[in-house]
């Protein structure tokens, strides 16, 4: 009886606890591809949410691990050690800072649109907070097309009217109306901190450009300063406008998405072609006095909007030139061919000219030829992701923008068939979407390492080179470590920051971390 008894009282206090942790974080519904290739799965009555990092006591800390082998945002709260048991000590330095974030967040496409609105109106809320609510990964940035791009079903533009230089006929589409602005709004309904939003165009209509067309290799006619070029700069003008009055408001613009697509011979897809002179001149001649004069030169515009191989050639022809340079607020670079090329590069740039910040605008896995367009539950993109976002946070950049917020099984809709993975694949047909690793991933940063956060310097051991780690101050005074592990073995090491003592972390092989504490 006794025996019993005690497994009765076991049980209810199993149960408080389960319950106690339903309430706290409802937990991934696990789909198994094959092995090891796991994805989490929502539907119009379940998706699993996200923890928060809640102030702990003097003495712990939190632990928050993704892995390979199916922990997602597993939580701990642990304590602090005043004696180290490990050569393997990572000394957060506290007074070296560099950068402040300014966010994470993915685009709103027309694919993303077009899935998203397949879902059930439940669902489609459920994925809207996965990713902007405090339930979710809390992104705080997103971007948005300037009309078309390669991921809507077809070219368009917002004034397909031959030579309306004054632009009388400019007008949204009804994409923007259907795909991009009810969900952006729903964005912005269940956020809890300021989405800083920002557009950037693929091309111009076709029309305006020397080609006569969306693709293939074209630029503006005539030259910067020109008929031709102000009626570009003041199109950016009325699509700002347009958006106002569906109360969406942009934090920043690039000058043009992937600039030199469009200076190749039959670019399969909507692009425009600029050399870093003919942006340079642009800017400084059209796109930024126009902004300027409609009230818009608070915007933070961006140059470049490319690959890192570019970046130092284009800062210093167009940053070298003022009445160009003080239109320009920041940077923007895309992730592609990073592997090939040294993230020292970026800072470069910073060195250069440090008064303007670098953002990573683009990124997506599945890109290349050799790549499967959508690989479920692939564990390796979302290292890559992890890889490139300590890379590039350890070089100055002030945040990571992945690409689509949602496509098919295929990697679509694409018009021309340049389809690509997504963190988030809808399965139409089943009415249900899945959360990849890479979605996880990029939650380890933006849901912790939040708007404000200031990078710290960190110093660790030599032996562990499979460790890669970013530290960050966050705006309530904690202190964010991410740590990814690249490695197939469990690696045991410490954090301190010189005040708080040794926090013992246990680092699973192909996992990622996020630790987070409040100094003494």
């Amino acid at each position: 009886m006794a025996a019993a008894t005690t497994k009765i009282i076991l049980l209810l206090n199993l149960t408080s606890i389960w319950w106690i942790y339903w309430a706290t974080c409802a937990p991934c519904v696990p789909y198994i591809v094959k092995s090891r290739y796991i994805v989490c799965v929502c539907n119009s009555t379940y998706c699993d949410t996200v923890p928060s990092a809640d102030r702990v006591s003097k003495g712990q800390f939190i632990v928050f691990t993704t892995s390979q082998d199916g922990f997602r945002f597993n939580k701990q709260i642990l304590p602090a050690s005043n004696v180290s048991k490990t050569n393997a000590i990572y000394y957060v330095k506290l007074n070296e800072t560099r950068q402040t974030i300014i966010g994470f967040g993915g685009a709103f496409t027309d694919a993303a649109g077009i899935n998203i609105a397949k879902l059930p109106s439940e669902a489609q809320d459920k994925l809207i907070n996965s990713y902007y609510s405090k339930d979710g990964i809390e992104y705080t940035i997103g971007r948005v097309p300037i009309a078309s791009c390669d991921f809507s079903t077809h070219p368009y533009s917002y004034d397909d009217f031959s030579q309306d230089l004054n632009l009388t006929k400019f007008s949204l589409a009804s994409e923007d109306f259907k795909y991009k602005i009810p969900y952006i709004q729903s964005a912005m309904k269940v956020t809890t901190q300021p989405i800083k939003f920002f557009a950037s165009p693929w091309s111009a209509p076709a029309w305006m450009k020397t080609n006569n067309n969306m693709t293939g290799k074209g630029s503006l006619i005539g030259q910067p300063g020109g008929p031709y070029f102000k009626a570009w700069a003041n199109y950016f003008v009325k699509f700002l406008q347009e958006y106002e009055k569906n109360n969406i408001s942009f934090w920043g613009l690039t000058a043009q998405n992937e600039p030199l697509d469009g200076l190749e011979v039959d670019f399969p897809f909507q692009a425009m072609g600029f050399t870093p002179e003919l942006q340079r001149d642009f800017i400084k001649l059209d796109l930024g006095p126009a902004l300027h004069d409609a009230g818009y030169g608070n915007i933070k515009l961006m140059m470049l909007d490319d690959i890192r191989l570019f970046v130092i050639t284009w800062v210093k022809t167009i940053l070298s030139d003022s009445d160009a340079s003080k239109y320009i607020s920041g940077v923007a670079v895309h992730w592609y061919v990073d592997a090939a090329l040294p993230s020292s590069i970026l800072t470069d740039a910073h060195n250069a000219y440090p008064e303007k910040f670098l953002l990573s605008t683009e990124a997506c896995e599945g890109s290349m030829p050799w790549q499967l367009k959508v690989d479920l539950g692939a564990w390796d993109r979302a290292a890559s992701y992890a890889h490139d976002i300590i890379s590039d946070l350890n070089n100055w950049v002030t945040g990571w923008t992945d690409w689509n917020l949602a496509l098919d099984p295929q990697g679509g809709p694409n018009w021309v068939s340049n389809n690509v993975d997504s963190p988030i694949i809808v399965n139409a047909e089943k009415k249900e979407f899945y959360k990849q690793p890479m979605y996880y991933i990029l939650g380890h940063f933006s849901k912790y390492i939040v708007p404000g956060s200031i990078w710290l310097g960190i110093q660790g051991p030599k032996h562990l080179p499979l460790i890669e780690i970013t530290a960050f101050l966050r705006p309530d005074k904690s202190v964010a470590v991410v740590i990814f592990n690249l490695g197939f073995n469990s690696v045991d090491l410490e954090l301190t920051d010189g005040t708080t003592g040794y926090l013992p972390v246990t680092s699973p092989g192909n996992s990622i971390q996020t630790v987070i504490w409040w100094p003494s």
